[in-house]
């Protein structure tokens, strides 16, 4: 009987280190929990407000948490271990949703309760992950991005929602991403004489700026200056180098909760998650 013991113990040690990675879930104070701290004061104070008068209206509870950091959870598996432990929504009507916002992981998900399943479709949270949330998000508009998704949801709930006004938005241009592309393109034409190289940057710069959305104006004057650059580079002297990089991140508990508490609700993992 000795291997079943060892084995037991082997389950058991396996579980508590699984457990001991787990990010925390931490206490529900209100209707906005703002743990990551991405939202403004003012916005907070205006969605509570929204979401105590729709619980008070039709008992639909809807809240809104955001977190710095999930670790290596996926989002979809913290956001069930968040809904079974706050249990949003009211018991037997499982009237809850969640929108769970995960800073660091750039990970989002909106939870549906049970009961409203077949008012907030996957379909539907999709929508409002992919078409609000994430373009503002993109563009750091993150006050922005959670109050639209609420008032969206708010008007689902209540019957008052046009699923044809959710259509993709266009976010703003990667500037940082464009810049990076664009040099390391204008370094291997550099190889070819600065001729080539200055009529290939102001083919290739342009193409470049339209794969990230910049207008005619712009584009005029990336070849423009695709070719001054392809010149320039060409002539200057090689060299050597190298670089170091580095981070990391640290994460802390959580305090303590305050008086509001969810009613019971369950969920069965319906929602859309998505990341920006």
């Amino acid at each position: 009987m000795k291997w079943v013991f060892t084995v037991l113990c082997a389950v058991c040690v396996s579980a508590t280190a699984y457990a001991q990675e787990l990010a925390p879930i931490p206490p529900l104070q209100a209707h906005v929990n703002d743990y990551a701290d991405i939202l403004s004061p003012t916005t907070r104070t205006e969605l509570e407000a929204k979401l105590t008068q729709l619980e008070k209206d039709d008992s639909t509870q809807v809240v809104v948490a955001t977190v710095p950091s999930i670790g290596n959870e996926d989002i979809e598996s913290y956001s069930i271990r968040l809904a079974n432990t706050w249990k949003i929504g009211q018991k037997g009507l499982d009237n809850g949703v969640i929108i769970l916002v995960a800073r660091d992981n750039r990970k989002v998900r909106i939870e549906v309760g049970k009961g409203l399943e077949e008012t907030l479709t996957d379909l539907l949270a999709g929508r409002i992950v992919d078409y609000i949330i994430i373009p503002e998000f993109k563009n750091g508009d993150y006050d922005a991005g959670i109050t639209k998704a609420v008032d969206a949801i708010i008007d689902i709930v209540k019957g008052k929602f046009d699923a044809s006004s959710l259509k993709p938005q266009k976010s703003a241009p990667d500037y940082g991403a464009f810049m990076w592309i664009a040099f390391i393109v204008m370094m291997f034409i550099s190889a070819l004489g600065r001729l080539m190289s200055g009529i290939l940057g102001a083919i290739v710069l342009p193409i470049i700026g339209a794969f990230f959305g910049f207008g005619v104006p712009a584009l005029v004057l990336l070849a423009f200056v695709g070719f001054i650059g392809g010149i320039i580079i060409a002539s200057m002297p090689t060299g050597g180098g190298g670089f170091s990089s580095g981070g990391g991140f640290s994460s802390g508990g959580f305090s303590s909760g305050g008086s509001f508490s969810g009613g019971g609700g369950s969920f069965g993992g319906g929602g859309a998650s998505g990341s920006w």
